[in-house]
């Protein structure tokens, strides 16, 4: 389990080396190479590392360990199929490292990405809708009984396209440089996390490897369904890529615009549900 874990934060943090090279070159600028963010996790490891006096020690160290704790439980839940709703409740638990660490240290900066952290909960409403409407056509949400759906029924993208429109919308939320990144905004200095460096900064770039892996990774599970370890990779690396499209091409809203689309997708989500209660 430890090496499949070790091997989805080096993919995903090869796949983030690979988002920020293609926002570059479809804005017309070199860009880092795709390597540059494994390269910063470790050296961020092995740099030398201490807490700053304002902060509070055990929230600005404890926040940490819950990141990577967080998203490697949630990447076991998906290696064994488990239940669709345990893997979201942890995707919503991760507003507590982002509220947590942005008031930990003291930091004026980090602290507008802590309220940020707020506002920007509106981001699970299309995911509650999404896993509403999965359970309404499969019948379930645990992960085994989806795949087994789609290999009777065929992919979920399709009949479920709204479900798949409201999960790539969060996933879209938590990649950098997005158009609802409201807590990572430039204005912010890095957002949240300015103030973790060192070990520290180490460990939160390998959740947040981890992070991308296992949210592109569940949306291929969920619309996909079982296609074969290649053929796998292969789709996340797709929809990364159109991931840092959307990217380049969009500005970063607003946080009342981000709460406006992400509500908006919503209630149309939920009209789509209720035209399948009542006709389906």
């Amino acid at each position: 389990m430890i090496e499949y874990i070790l091997a989805a934060i080096f993919a995903g943090l090869l796949l983030h080396g690979i988002h920020r090279k293609v926002i570059a070159r479809v804005q017309g600028r070199p860009g880092p190479p795709i390597w540059q963010e494994i390269l910063h996790t470790l050296k961020f490891l092995a740099k030398e590392t201490w807490i700053p006096k304002t902060a509070s020690q055990g929230v600005y160290v404890g926040v940490v360990a819950i990141s990577i704790g967080l998203w490697v439980a949630a990447f076991a839940l998906l290696m064994a199929g488990e239940s669709l709703l345990l893997l979201f409740a942890l995707y919503v638990l991760h507003k507590i490292v982002e509220h947590g660490i942005g008031l930990a240290s003291g930091s004026p900066y980090t602290k507008f990405g802590a309220i940020r952290s707020v506002v920007s909960a509106a981001s699970e409403l299309p995911l509650l809708a999404s896993v509403a409407l999965i359970y309404l056509i499969t019948g379930s949400l645990m992960l085994r009984d989806i795949e087994a759906y789609q290999v009777i029924n065929g992919p979920l993208l399709l009949p479920a396209l709204p479900a798949a429109i409201a999960l790539y919308m969060v996933i879209l939320s938590k990649v950098h440089y997005g158009p609802f990144s409201i807590v990572e905004a430039k204005e912010l200095v890095s957002g949240y996390w300015t103030e973790h460096f060192g070990v520290w900064r180490g460990v939160m770039n390998a959740a947040f490897g981890l992070k991308t892996f296992v949210l592109l990774y569940a949306f291929v599970m969920i619309f996909i369904g079982p296609v074969g370890v290649p053929l796998t990779l292969l789709l996340i690396l797709l929809l990364m890529l159109t991931l840092s499209f959307v990217c380049a091409a969009t500005p970063m809203l607003a946080p009342y615009d981000s709460v406006t689309v992400q509500t908006m997708t919503t209630a149309l989500i939920a009209c789509y549900i209720i035209y399948l209660g009542v006709f389906a």
